[in-house]
């Protein structure tokens, strides 16, 4: 029988609930958690859809403070999992996290998505980060410049490195809007009130 070690044990408390792993972070960023951040059943399930093999690396378009592959690479130790963010200050939230948690599996990136090589990834989740790009919707901080033009942008932007993307390749999104998926992706399974979305490219 396998016993887990005080460390296994020590990781495992943050992800027992989202109020614990909200713990991780200063007050500030947990009060950005309900709009902003993925909650924990998210990440399980869109994780145990986007690993496919022992060695997956998966990519978090938009990764803010980090929970999504915090929780992921906890509960998939053998896949990889690479969050880029373009706010410095998340990352450095992200990071002081991923330190707490020692997940040796985890790293994250400062910087927008588009400078990312997406070859050196085979699955991607998305929770719509161009978003708050939108005038109508709320907004992690006033610190970034935001516009309609740059919801399009990105949106294309992501579109045109998914029509690349080879077949097979997996998408995970949660409240997306879908102006950003090629056509060849398909629908292959939907839960959260089809607020959750696994694509599968043909």
């Amino acid at each position: 029988m396998y016993l887990q070690s005080s460390r296994d044990m020590e990781t495992e408390k943050w992800f027992v609930s989202d109020a614990t792993c909200h713990e991780l972070y200063p007050q500030p960023i947990r009060d950005l958690a309900r709009r902003h951040w993925t909650p924990l059943l998210v990440a399980k399930k869109a994780a145990s859809f986007l690993v496919t093999d022992p060695g997956v690396r998966i990519l978090d378009i938009g990764s803010g403070a980090g929970k999504f592959c915090l929780a992921a690479g906890f509960h998939y130790p053998k896949a990889q999992f690479t969050g880029i963010e373009q706010r410095e200050y998340l990352v450095q939230y992200a990071n002081a996290a991923l330190e707490t948690t020692g997940l040796p599996n985890v790293s994250f990136i400062h910087g927008n998505f588009t400078q990312a090589d997406f070859r050196q990834y085979d699955h991607f989740y998305f929770y719509n980060s161009f978003y708050e790009n939108l005038a109508y919707t709320e907004k992690i901080d006033e610190q970034i410049e935001y516009s309609t033009e740059l919801f399009e942008y990105y949106s294309h932007y992501l579109y045109k490195q998914l029509c690349n993307a080879p077949a097979g390749t997996r998408l995970v999104t949660y409240h997306s809007l879908e102006t950003e998926i090629p056509t060849d992706f398909h629908v292959v399974h939907t839960d959260i009130n089809d607020y959750l979305k696994c694509w599968i490219k043909v």
